[in-house]
């Protein structure tokens, strides 16, 4: 008997007996196998070489658990790598912790352990260890997961919002807000067509051409929660410095432009899962922006601002028609559960 003759899970599956050992066996085990994984103890033992260690935590609690071009556990994988490599770590290993809802269907579990396998083979990190508990109907939304991610730092590699100097560019990725309408859209079922896509996706090998590229680079961020908006009023904050934003230079794909008209959103603070932002230096921003156009995951990169001396603190965007409009950061929750 496996886990695939029960069509639901059931709260003796996070007893710690047999049940337990099933689904760790038939569901976890086939796509997160690794040696450090195999053991099954009660923490792993990972090689490392370094001399300085990255550590990151996130939880994910989005809904719907699918949507357009991905799922919640590519997004915990995916949100986890991210992090590890915005702060110029190589992602290294991931722990996995599963809140699982009694009576959540075994098939929609495999097709997420199985995007998770996908996404970190492709971010080339290993899930090493986990834990899974069952707890009864009602008691979560369907499941919740918690990462936890490991990565080395070359010991001469130092990005800090407190290296930021007037005269800084500021570069994005990618088109803006791709992930939280593709979310809202699903959530509310709207007919958007075409169809949004989340962005989802480990940028890992992305930031490091960037690094090659810009070995002056000050500091990166992946701007999930609060939108673009928010994590340059952050860096603005942090250094005493001002940004100054180029509206016309800000890249949207047009059918979340339209969508965002639609429903009233400023894409500027609605999340994205596969882009990142960057303070480069001024004359290493032609070098960062061509190493990100020749990467599939910055085809659509931009340079779209950058730190100055005016409004210390503040956020400002250049509009097409000469005048200056203040970016705030985002206030209350504009898109809930996007993570």
């Amino acid at each position: 008997m496996t886990i695939k003759d029960n069509d639901k899970i059931l709260l003796a599956h996070g007893s710690g007996g047999r049940l337990y050992h099933q689904l760790v066996e038939d569901v976890f085990l086939p796509h997160f196998q690794n040696p450090m994984l195999a053991d099954l103890g009660d923490s792993a033992i990972c090689p490392f070489v370094g001399d300085k260690l990255a550590m990151t935590t996130d939880s994910f609690v989005v809904q719907p658990l699918f949507f357009p071009g991905g799922n919640i556990g590519e997004l915990a994988v995916c949100g986890t790598v991210n992090d590890l490599a915005m702060s110029g770590a190589r992602p290294l290993y991931l722990s996995v912790g599963m809140i699982i809802e009694a009576g959540f269907a075994v098939s929609d579990l495999l097709r997420i352990v199985s995007a998770m396998a996908e996404k970190a083979a492709q971010a080339g990190v290993m899930i090493v260890t986990g834990d899974t508990k069952v707890v009864g109907a009602g008691q979560c939304d369907g499941i919740y997961i918690n990462t936890a991610g490991v990565g080395v730092v070359e010991p001469d590699r130092d990005l800090s919002k407190r290296k930021m100097q007037v005269g800084d560019m500021i570069i994005v990725s990618g088109t803006l807000a791709d992930h939280g309408i593709a979310v809202m859209a699903a959530r509310e079922n709207l007919a958007l067509d075409p169809p949004i896509k989340s962005d989802a996706a480990p940028l890992n090998t992305l930031a490091e051409a960037l690094l090659l590229a810009a070995p002056g680079i000050k500091v990166m961020r992946d701007p999930t929660r609060g939108g673009v908006a928010t994590t340059l009023n952050e860096w603005a904050q942090g250094s005493d410095l001002g940004i100054l934003l180029n509206e016309e230079a800000i890249p949207v794909a047009p059918e979340v432009a339209s969508a965002c008209e639609l429903l009233g959103l400023d894409p500027l603070y609605v999340a994205n899962e596969g882009k990142l932002l960057a303070v480069v230096p001024k004359e290493e921003s032609e070098a960062a922006l061509k190493a990100l156009l020749a990467h599939p995951l910055g085809k659509n990169a931009a340079i779209i601002g950058s730190m100055t001396g005016e409004h210390s603190g503040k956020v400002y965007l250049s509009t097409p028609y000469g005048g200056l409009r203040m970016v705030d950061m985002l206030t209350g929750e504009q898109l809930p559960r996007i993570c």
